[in-house]
């Protein structure tokens, strides 16, 4: 079915992005975010592309001053590290689509057949995998120089000092001028794991004490389903971390928070949502008239509700010690994970006692559940406040019988 752009529709797309543009506008003037990181990044790249201009164009008098600016908007990456290697496949793609342009025009003495010859050549190079998306300038450059007729020994070392001088100050400005460390985004990502969990558990807790129905446990289902999405996210965060941290000359000076946790940490979350959305499974097909399961009786299920809430605290404790923002009280991360396999304690004794099926599969699950929330504690803070007591020894796993 083809979409009908009417006069109204197209008022309403663009009512609809200038409304998401005034929010990122006053999410970047209220605080620290995204959005203000991002603003950041393009007043450096302008400042950086004016200052090489007025250096190479006012000062030098370069006769193609446009490369320095060029090159240097383009080098104000997200990361330090980022700009440095764009800088040098820039140089030599630049160098590159220069040198091979001044040799095409000599073989052809034509700007249109240079233009033939020379121009899959340098779209070849620039499609090399060790350019990532810089192989453009291979080609563009080669134009700029046919379209402008600068051949001689000359003109391609202004070409490529140009190039440098653009690059040098874009790099600079990039390192030196706030230069960008993802560390807040990392930790952000981070929060919203346990957040997330802890909402689910929450919510499963508080329904599940109640009648609930299919299309609940099915929405549970599909909420635990997207848990380990979160995961790539924050596997993509920490990357970004420690790519910002590298040839940063800052990164030793800003102030330090709470401690990423290891990949480690990682791989305890992803065996633990994996296992919580086999248990949000189970519950979906022992709910509704249509069940394939038989429901649970409701001994189990008060149970489960203590067993779910007490996982949810786990997980706030978890969230708050990361330094997220998730809303609970101060609790005793050992003392709430205690009171989970107790609860979880209940329920393998009431299944030893009254063997089902559905039973029998969801205390498993419930106890990897446990098990990878328990060893997935977060580090203690790298600073911690005067008078805090340290964190307490990791709780002792029971073995499942």
């Amino acid at each position: 079915m083809r979409a009908e752009f009417t006069p109204s529709r197209l008022w309403n797309l663009a009512r609809a992005e200038g409304t998401a543009v005034l929010r990122a506008v006053r999410s970047g003037l209220a605080g620290q975010g995204r959005e203000r990181d991002l603003a950041v990044q393009a007043v450096k790249a302008a400042g950086a592309a004016v200052l090489a201009w007025l250096v190479a164009g006012c000062w030098w008098g370069a006769p193609l001053a446009l490369m320095a600016p060029w090159t240097a908007i383009a080098l104000v990456q997200s990361t330090v590290y980022r700009s440095v290697r764009a800088g040098v496949q820039q140089f030599v793609l630049i160098a590159g689509g220069t040198l091979l342009a001044a040799l095409a025009f000599a073989l052809t003495g034509d700007t249109v057949g240079a233009m033939v010859l020379v121009l899959p050549v340098t779209m070849l190079l620039g499609n090399h995998s060790g350019f990532d998306d810089q192989g453009v300038y291979a080609s563009t450059t080669a134009l700029f120089v046919l379209v402008y007729g600068s051949f001689s020994a000359g003109d391609i070392g202004y070409r490529l000092l140009e190039t440098l001088l653009g690059a040098v100050i874009g790099i600079a400005v990039n390192a030196l001028v706030l230069p960008p460390v993802h560390l807040r985004h990392a930790r952000d990502t981070l929060h919203r794991l346990p957040r997330d969990t802890a909402r689910l558990l929450r919510d499963i807790a508080e329904e599940a004490a109640e009648e609930y129905g299919a299309a609940q446990a099915q929405e549970w289902h599909a909420r635990a389903a997207r848990l380990p999405r979160l995961l790539d996210d924050v596997r993509a965060a920490r990357r970004w971390q420690q790519e910002g941290d590298r040839l940063n000359p800052v990164r030793r000076m800003r102030r330090q928070g709470p401690r990423i946790p290891s990949p480690e940490w990682d791989t305890s979350w992803e065996r633990l949502t994996g296992h919580l959305a086999t248990v949000a499974g189970v519950l979906a097909d022992a709910a509704g008239e249509g069940a394939w399961l038989r429901p649970l009786p409701r001994p189990v299920l008060a149970d489960l509700t203590r067993l779910m809430r007490a996982m949810a605290e786990v997980c706030e404790c978890d969230c708050v010690t990361l330094g997220g923002d998730c809303p609970a009280d101060p609790r005793d991360r050992d003392e709430v994970l205690s009171r989970a396999w107790q609860a979880h304690h209940r329920l393998a004794t009431w299944n030893a006692d009254h063997t089902t099926a559905p039973l029998g599969g969801l205390v498993n699950d419930l106890h990897h559940t446990l098990t990878h929330l328990t060893e997935a504690r977060p580090p203690a803070p790298a600073s911690p406040v005067p008078g805090t007591r340290e964190a307490p020894a990791p709780v002792a796993v029971p073995v499942e019988t």
